[in-house]
């Protein structure tokens, strides 16, 4: 079931705004992601691969499809030749992966590097050391089939707001010191993906450039 009165009411508060809505569609059915996609909408997030892979078979092959959870390495393959954009890429040896099977199909894959910025042991994602050593590796140069064009974080699930927003003034704080450092004349560095249904509006306020937005819009969420 959609919510279209949230999703018409979201797009208009970005209407003025360079803000990426990515309409997360994981466990609902294909119905849902063609009724968005047939009044304009074309970025949607999955967080499984397989479920991803079977979507894109179905659905038009315009959609911009963006992978938003946690990548295992051996389910790299079945996503590369389509996915417009992965968001999780949490660690060197999962990037060198993705490298390796964009290779293989001619392909350069739009990554983000994911930060651990939340106070919870469940969520992924790099420290602040492990996120510099990335670009500033001498063998990070050698993958020539992967572009680093910004990162992404989650927040803590907490109705304390002003640790939310901590958390993601630092990760704002981070992007701009990484693009300083590493990536300052490359353009594409440009994307910081951060809030969700529950903590957009303060990802917005605190620099977000792409929001992940689920449960707002897909009021209930089935069984795939």
């Amino acid at each position: 079931m959609i919510n279209l009165d949230n999703y018409l009411h979201l797009k208009q508060e970005l209407v003025n705004s360079n803000i990426k809505l990515i309409a997360v569609s994981k466990n609902q059915p294909n119905s849902n992601i063609q009724f968005l996609y047939d009044i304009g909408h074309r970025d949607f997030g999955e967080n499984k691969a397989q479920e991803l892979t079977s979507k894109h078979t179905a659905l038009p092959p315009d959609i911009q499809w963006h992978f938003i959870g946690h990548l295992q390495t051996n389910k790299i393959k079945s996503i590369i030749p389509f996915v417009t954009l992965i968001h999780s890429v949490d660690s060197y040896k999962l990037l060198q992966e993705i490298n390796k099977e964009a290779l293989k199909v001619g392909r350069v894959v739009d990554c983000l590097l994911q930060v651990y910025i939340a106070k919870e042991e469940s969520k992924f994602g790099l420290d602040e050391e492990e996120l510099n050593e990335i670009p500033s590796s001498k063998e990070f140069n050698n993958l020539k089939n992967i572009n680093i064009t910004g990162l992404m974080g989650m927040a803590t699930f907490t109705d304390d707001y002003s640790l939310v927003r901590k958390e993601f003034r630092y990760l704002n704080n981070l992007f701009n010191q990484i693009k300083t450092e590493y990536f300052k004349d490359t353009s594409t560095f440009k994307e910081l993906s951060m809030g969700m249904s529950d903590d957009y509006k303060i990802a917005i306020e605190e620099g977000s450039t792409m929001i992940r937005v689920g449960t707002y819009i897909f009021s209930e969420r089935v069984n795939f």
